[in-house]
Parts: structure tokens; sequence; C-alpha cells
């Protein structure tokens, strides 16, 4: 095993109602004044935002808000909301919405605190000091973004789409209430359940001397958003269900699965964020549609631990070798993408991929050709090319 750190100091407050202790939680922080940062008119119709502001309101808090945030979230509004809390003179941030607001809500803390460009943090041209505190109302189970030090934001000018990861955002409080989760469509419902599982999936596949404790949490939490991800494709209002995939959320970003595992590949995401980048789609489902192609391109270099997942994870009889049971695990988890209706090529999106834009892509993906990703294997730029190549269906 790999020696690691585990920092998780957000506090969690999960359950039915509790978004109506929004207000006690924020005034514990001891902030003067809040931002209030959204999305699109869901949480407006749902009415979760007035109770939000009612909640505020009984407790004393001064608040002022900003909405608008779209998913593959813009570093446009990015700087709006700078320049409001700068102005306003907002000392605390409160995400309501899913990873997209977090991740936003991060991006506005880091430019707060530090100033000049928050964009420099996201091309890796400089360090953060601090974040103004955030504290999150989470109404998607995906990104994992409440209880992660990561954040993902999307620059229009080159559609270009870069994380930063940094201890100094993570949430002091995330309020978790699964009921918030059951009005998704099916479709973004099984978007963040493919989302879950890939953050664990990423920290799985390594070149480390693994922990057998936890691959065990790892292999229980990707079974476990399997089970329940099927139960919510027919039963959208399962409370029960709902709630093992927003706790699973949390628990697969929040570094628990990666004790031990030297880090994890992330190729798959990195390779992710381009197709966000260029063409606006769904995280998870753009994971669902790279991750096989990466993983028959990679597994050769580590043939036993694709094997290792297709017996614990999606319970196939293992085949003549090491090899032919990874190769069995890949397929059997396209099926279960199919199962969920999510894509396993680009095209199933309903992208089709021009020799140009696999080209982009590959060129984005590699940063102008002056980085390598992935630990499975180190892949170049050629490598990401022929990753988007065989995923474009």
């Amino acid at each position: 095993m790999e020696n690691f750190q585990y920092y998780t100091p957000t506090k969690v407050v999960f359950g039915k109602g509790t978004e109506d202790q929004t207000g006690e939680l924020v005034k514990a922080q001891g902030c003067k004044k809040v931002l209030v940062h959204y999305g699109s008119g869901s949480v407006v119709r749902s009415g979760l935002l007035d109770r939000i502001y009612r909640s505020l309101d009984a407790a004393g808090i001064d608040y002022i808000s900003l909405g608008g945030v779209v998913p593959n979230p813009r570093l446009s509004l990015v700087y709006e909301g700078i320049e409001l809390c700068r102005k306003e003179g907002v000392d605390f941030i409160l995400a309501v919405g899913g990873g997209s607001v977090i991740d936003s809500a991060k991006a506005i803390g880091y430019g707060v605190y530090n100033g000049g460009d928050v964009w420099d943090f996201y091309e890796g041209k400089r360090q953060a000091d601090g974040c103004l505190p955030i504290g999150v109302v989470l109404t998607i189970s995906a990104a994992g973004s409440e209880m992660s030090d990561s954040s993902v934001i999307t620059n229009e000018d080159g559609w270009l789409k870069r994380g930063y990861n940094c201890d100094h955002c993570r949430a002091k409080f995330a309020i978790m209430d699964p009921v918030l989760t059951m009005t998704l469509p099916k479709y973004q419902t099984a978007s963040g359940c493919v989302d879950i599982m890939m953050h664990t999936m990423e920290r799985y596949f390594n070149q480390s001397d693994n922990m057998e404790l936890t691959d065990g949490i790892s292999e229980n939490l990707i079974r476990t958003v399997m089970k329940n991800a099927k139960i919510l494709m027919e039963e959208p209002d399962n409370y029960d269900a709902r709630a093992e995939v927003m706790w699973a959320g949390s628990l697969s970003h929040n570094g628990l699965t990666g004790c031990g595992t030297g880090g994890g590949d992330w190729a798959s995401h990195q390779l992710e964020h381009e197709l966000g980048g260029m063409f606006d789609v769904a995280h998870g489902a753009g994971l669902a549609a790279v991750w096989g192609s990466w993983a028959r391109y990679v597994m050769d270099a580590r043939p036993e631990r694709f094997a290792q997942f297709a017996v614990r994870v999606m319970g196939v009889t293992p085949g003549a070798d090491d090899t032919e049971t990874a190769v069995k695990g890949i397929e059997a988890m396209e099926a279960f993408y199919r199962s969920i209706d999510m894509p396993v090529c680009i095209r199933d999106m309903g992208i089709d991929v021009t020799e140009e834009q696999l080209e982009e892509l590959a060129m984005k993906c590699s940063k102008f050709e002056t980085r390598t990703i992935g630990c499975v294997k180190k892949l170049d730029r050629e490598d990401m090319y022929q990753i988007y190549k065989n995923a474009r269906g």
C-alpha cells in the first residue's frame, strides 16, 4: 500500500427536511453577508430557494443571490460572482444545487480571497492561499463536490474545461436531503450514478499495491450504486435508493476510496473534460462514452487488476486468464451502462465526431503536447487520439 493523508473536514447533515437547518448552520460560521449561488429555475420552481431564504431570514442572515449556473459551469459567471462578492462585502458562499453550482461557488471563493485572475489556478500557474468559506445544500447526487477538494470550470475562450484541487475549498457543511433529488429526470439520475462510480473506479485502477480494506469499500460502493441506479430507473421516488446513491456520491469523492491507492488514474476524467468542453455533454454520460475505450486500451498494463474488478464488482465468471476475464468485466460494465440508458460510445450521445475534432480533443487533453495523463498506462497525445477514435462508435 501507499502512504496517504485523509482529510474530510465537512460537517454532513443528512436526511429529510434538513435544508430547514440552513440558516442556523450558516449563522454558526459567524459570517456577515452570504452569496446564495444556484443554477437554473428548478430550485425556484420546487420552492427550495424560498425555503432557504426563509431559513436565512429566521437566523437573521444578510444575503444576496446569483443564479444562472449551467452544467459545465462557465468562467464568465465566476467572474461575475467575484465582482458581486467584492462589491457587496460577501464573506460566505452558500451553494444550492449540484456539482456545477458547488464548483462555481468554489471558484468564486478562490477569486475573492486571492485576487488576480482566478483562471490561473485552473491553468496551474499559481496556488491558492485560501478560499471564502463554502456551505452546500445538495440537490443532485453525482459530482461529490460537497465533500471534495475539487472544482472544475469551463472557460468559454477556447472552451477549455479545467480542474483545480485544493483543500482550502472544502465545504464547511453539506446539507443532504435525498428527497431533493427525486424530481431529477432519469437521464440526469443515471448520469450522476455513473459519475459517482467513476470517482471510485478512477482510484481503483492504479499501479499501486492496494489495501484490501480500501478495495472492499470501493467494490461495495460501486455495486451499491449499480443496484440502486436500476431501482431509480423504475422508482424515481424511492427514498432509500436515493439516500444510498447520495451518500455514495460523497464517499466516492471525499478521498475515502483513494486511501492507500497512490492517487489513481484519472485519465477517463481528463478525456471527458475535453468532450464536455467541446460538446457540452453531461459529465457522467461522457465518462460512460469513453470508459470502455480507455479500459481496453490500457488493460494490458494491469490485467490482474481489471480481472479482480470483473470478478468482485461485475460478478463475471473468470476466463482462461486475466486478460479474458478483464474483457468480460469491461463488457459487463458496458452492459450496465446500456441498462440505465447511458452511452458506451460518443455516437450514442448523438455526436458524430470529425477527424479534425478528434485531433483537437487529443491536442487539448494533452495541453498541446505538454503533458501525459493516467497511471495505469501513461498516455501521450497519440494515445489520447486513439482512445477518442476508438470511442467514436
